[in-house]
């Protein structure tokens, strides 16, 4: 007896519409991080994606403002993650813990890390992105500077330095170290690099 193939739901025109938009970042995420976004086109994303460019300006005004977007994407991803640990009600060894993990999760994250490294090298070429480009990591700033004042809340312990300061040196500290570590990995292997990071954060956040 054939098996009767259920009728696909039909997506409403908002979610048609999300999924156009997710597509293409998806796709641009790949390009970018491997071309660079200058060598990057509208009718490459267009095309991985398998859209025309009409479908790409129906949803981004500009390749610039995707590639906000996408920037924008791993910053509330990142976010939420940090956000689902705090809520989570762990003891403190066991939010340490998922921190370990979490930070290893996004030291591993080749993509992102390429398209952030490629955000700061257009930054510096290019003006008006500059602008946006830094207002972004200020916000990204004052994230991680909200969840380092509540995880040492939770473990009682006194920042060792203004919040803000200490998370431009965390951002820095795992860019800088993943710099090297995708650069250098004959110096610096994935597992020296992390347990390296490790042993950092403790020494600054953790030890009591």
């Amino acid at each position: 007896m054939s098996r009767k193939t259920l009728p696909r739901k039909r997506l409403t025109r908002e979610e048609s519409r999300d999924q156009t938009r997710q597509r293409l970042l998806d796709a641009a995420a790949v390009i970018i991080a491997k071309k660079g976004l200058p060598a990057t086109s509208v009718e490459d994303i267009a095309a991985r994606a398998g859209y025309t460019r009409g479908a790409f300006y129906s949803n981004f005004t500009s390749k610039t403002d995707l590639f906000i977007e996408l920037l924008k994407r791993d910053h509330d991803d990142i976010q939420n993650q940090l956000q689902q640990i705090l809520d989570a009600g762990l003891s403190i060894e066991d939010t340490q813990a998922q921190l370990a993990v979490f930070y290893a999760e996004c030291y591993r994250d080749d993509n992102n890390f390429a398209l952030w490294a490629e955000a700061r090298l257009h930054a510096l070429r290019d003006t008006k992105f500059r602008t946006r480009f830094n207002a972004l990591c200020l916000e990204k700033r004052d994230v991680i500077a909200y969840f380092i004042t509540q995880f040492c809340a939770m473990m009682k312990k006194t920042p060792p330095a203004p919040a803000a300061d200490l998370a431009f040196g965390t951002m820095s500290l795992i860019d800088g170290m993943r710099f090297f570590n995708a650069c250098m990995p004959n110096e610096l292997p994935d597992q020296n690099a992390q347990a390296a990071l490790a042993a950092m954060f403790s020494a600054t956040f953790f030890q009591k």
